[in-house]
């Protein structure tokens, strides 16, 4: 209650802040929990600005980002509420809200980039992002979060599935994520993040996964210089809005809105890509070594986590399918 009673009075003083005469009929609100500097946050002000132009100066779209309104659990109760009116979140999140959006959140769902948006783009991605109005929210199209690879300390590269046999490899506490590394024939080992410096360091684990972008800003490329890239998990972000909210908007607005969403997407796409581009290769001239693996065996190896999801088979089934 407490922390509502704080959302709701930073929304009042932001409306408090519109300057008087503002051309905006509709100001809307939109809950980032990422900081400015973040791609998806840059692309989220991005849509703000083709919002206000799209719709002729007569729609404001107001980014509240930095967790201002609190982590993303919290703004999609928010967005279901219609207390903001969007929130940027992450699929794995959603999930728990969607049960269908979980399907993209499962280990080697997806092949490579192009069949992960061959797939979000088409028939099953607008199947998911329409169950979402049956929990009160429009989803407009999905973003990419970055694919979360292995890396492991000296003497110990995983160039196959073989090499991960035994090793100790840190995991986020969440059971898909142990569950895979279990089926890798790896050993699962949760720990807090800010501890993986100093695991990888003295020995307590052999490695950990994550994007490009996580191994180098934490600077765990230091001492897991071997970064192995089978693209385990891929999750995408999505743009989320009251459906209510947006039902209730004049039909030009409706259009401005749409069309600003999926050309914000393609440019967060690009920015993403790009940061992935720029920490690669950082990482690579501090010393890392980048090991491409086909990722075929390691796909093989966790196809039993897909049968523990029986409401979800049909789609797996269809997202195998995508060529």
């Amino acid at each position: 209650m407490k922390h509502l009673k704080s959302t709701l009075a930073a929304l009042a003083l932001s409306a408090a802040m519109i300057p008087a005469g503002a051309i905006a009929q509709t100001v809307l609100r939109l809950a980032e929990n990422q900081p400015d500097t973040k791609p998806v946050t840059i692309a989220m002000k991005r849509f703000a600005e083709l919002v206000k132009q799209y719709s002729n100066g007569e729609v404001e779209v107001q980014v509240f980002d930095g967790a201002q309104l609190g982590q993303e659990p919290e703004t999609i109760e928010q967005a279901q509420a219609g207390i903001v009116d969007f929130a940027r979140v992450n699929s794995v999140v959603l999930a728990n809200v969607s049960p269908s959006m979980g399907v993209f959140t499962l280990p080697y769902i997806f092949r490579d980039f192009d069949h992960k948006f061959a797939v979000l783009d088409g028939e099953i991605g607008q199947q998911v992002l329409a169950d979402l109005e049956d929990v009160g929210l429009k989803g407009f199209p999905f973003l990419e979060a970055g694919s979360r690879n292995f890396y492991t300390v000296k003497g110990k590269p995983v160039r196959s599935i073989d090499d991960l046999k035994g090793m100790k490899i840190r995991v986020q506490p969440a059971p898909i994520a142990l569950r895979m590394i279990e089926l890798l024939g790896a050993v699962p080992t949760p720990m807090n993040y800010g501890e993986v410096y100093s695991a990888l360091q003295t020995g307590v684990i052999d490695g950990a996964e994550n994007d490009y972008v996580s191994y180098q800003t934490s600077a765990h490329y230091e001492v897991a210089p071997n970064y192995t890239v089978d693209g385990h998990l891929s999750p995408p972000a999505v743009l989320v809005m009251n459906k209510a909210k947006f039902d209730g908007l004049p039909p030009a607005q409706q259009e401005a809105i749409t069309k600003a969403a999926q050309e914000a997407a393609l440019y967060e796409r690009q920015i993403m890509n790009e940061a992935m581009d720029t920490a690669k290769q950082a990482v690579i001239d501090a010393g890392a070594e980048i090991i491409e693996v086909d990722n075929a065996p390691f796909r093989k190896a966790v196809e039993p986590i897909y049968a523990e999801f029986p409401d979800l088979v049909p789609l797996i089934e269809k997202i195998g399918q995508v060529q």
